[in-house]
């Protein structure tokens, strides 16, 4: 009898533990991830780095503006414009990001300084995912490699 009672009630609560569990999405295989994937051409962004007041010449050390690609998430685009000195990327900006709705804006408001921050400590794409943001830091690092692509770097 206390074995039966056992087996019912461990049963009900590998049931509950079951049913309580919420799987993450699998993105698609179709298409792999943003910063996986990079820079694609055909998307949207502007074709070429755009230059600032400098003239960008052939200079090593021009400062310059690069906008990278609009990078589709499944909460809505993200897209970067970088300020580069040289090489070195002096600042990023993010110009899209998803804000269709409260979570949103509340989600992008800790996440892309926290970024911003991480790309300009590491100097490349090659970021950390901001936990809660993990669509945005995606869209965020590939935006960031196709405006990097598009400098050269």
């Amino acid at each position: 009898m206390r074995r039966a009672i056992f087996a019912v009630l461990v049963t009900a609560a590998g049931l509950i533990l079951l049913l309580s569990f919420k799987p993450h999405e699998v993105a698609s295989a179709e298409r792999p991830p943003a910063a996986v994937s990079g820079g694609t051409s055909g998307t949207q962004g502007d074709p070429a780095p755009s230059q600032d007041a400098s003239g960008g010449g052939s200079s090593g050390s021009a400062a310059r503006t690069v906008t990278g690609d609009a990078v589709d998430t499944r909460w809505g685009p993200v897209q970067v414009r970088v300020s580069l000195s040289g090489s070195r990327i002096t600042a990023v900006e993010a110009i899209v990001v998803p804000d269709s709705n409260p979570r949103d804006r509340e989600i992008n408001s800790f996440a892309v300084p926290v970024l911003t921050q991480e790309a300009l400590d590491a100097q490349s794409a090659q970021i950390d995912t901001v936990s809660g943001a993990t669509y945005t830091s995606e869209g965020y690092a590939g935006s960031l490699q196709s405006a990097l692509d598009k400098a050269g770097l």
